[in-house]
Formats: C-alpha cells, structure tokens, sequence
C-alpha cells in the first residue's frame, strides 16, 4: 500500500473524528487507530507516567492502581483456550508479569504489570472487544 492511501486514510479519520480504521487489499492491510491523549475515567485519575510501549497505562485510583488497555482489540485472559487464566483475583503478580493479552489484526500483544501488587478486580471478560484506554485491572501495591 502506497503512503498516499495511507496519508488518504488519516485525512478521512481526521474529518470524520474516526477513532480507528482498518483497510485490506489482498494481502496486504493496515490498521490506524487514533489515541486519546490520556485516559478517560469515571473516577479521580491520575496517568501515570509513560511506560514502555508494550505496557499498559496505568492509573493510581482511590483503590489502588488500574491497568488499561494500550490499544483496541480482543481481550483473552489465557494463551489457549481451556487454558488457566495468565492472573486470577487475589493473585500476586510482578513488574512485568504477563496479566492477559490483546489480539489486534492477528497479532497477540502481551499485556504486562507495569508494577507489582494484588490482583483486585478483573474488570473485562475472556474474549471482550476492548477500547484503547480502557481499565483492564485493578490491583493494590
């Protein structure tokens, strides 16, 4: 795919307010997404700050900490399926530590702890359609 359908395509995301597009011709296929430029809470958050590409953002909340969704995708909470859960509540997991993972276009993107701490909450569901930005897990330290 030639850079002037590209540059075409994120014209068209920007005049339309797209937050995300996907466009295959044979074989070939590009994904764009657009992010936020910080998380949207429905609490007091605070973005922590910026992590290493493949780490979620994360969020210091009144109950401990959130780790949110670094782009858009399929949320799975194990390798394969049948498999056990990469984290389970009450589980206490390391700075770097797999926590799940999201498919975007094929690809599996571990989504690692960008600290340590206990596993509070799971807030989304095996195979849930996730937004970039949101909250995925909710731990103390």
């Amino acid at each position: 795919m030639d850079i002037r359908k590209i540059k075409k395509l994120i014209d068209l995301m920007i005049e339309s307010d797209l937050q995300a597009i996907e466009v295959k011709e044979g074989d070939q296929s590009i994904a764009l997404t657009r992010r936020s430029p910080e998380p949207i809470y429905t609490t007091n958050a605070i973005a922590a700050p910026s992590a290493p590409a493949t780490s979620a953002p994360v969020a210091k909340v009144s109950r401990g900490s959130v780790e949110t969704a670094p782009m858009v995708g399929v949320f799975y909470a194990a390798s394969n399926p049948g498999e056990s859960p990469f984290v389970q509540v009450g589980q206490t997991v390391s700075a770097g530590e797999t926590l799940g993972i999201i498919e975007a276009m094929k690809i599996m993107n571990p989504i690692e702890a960008t600290q340590s701490g206990v596993v509070e909450e799971i807030l989304v569901k095996n195979g849930e359609v996730i937004e970039f930005g949101q909250p995925l897990f909710r731990y103390r330290a």
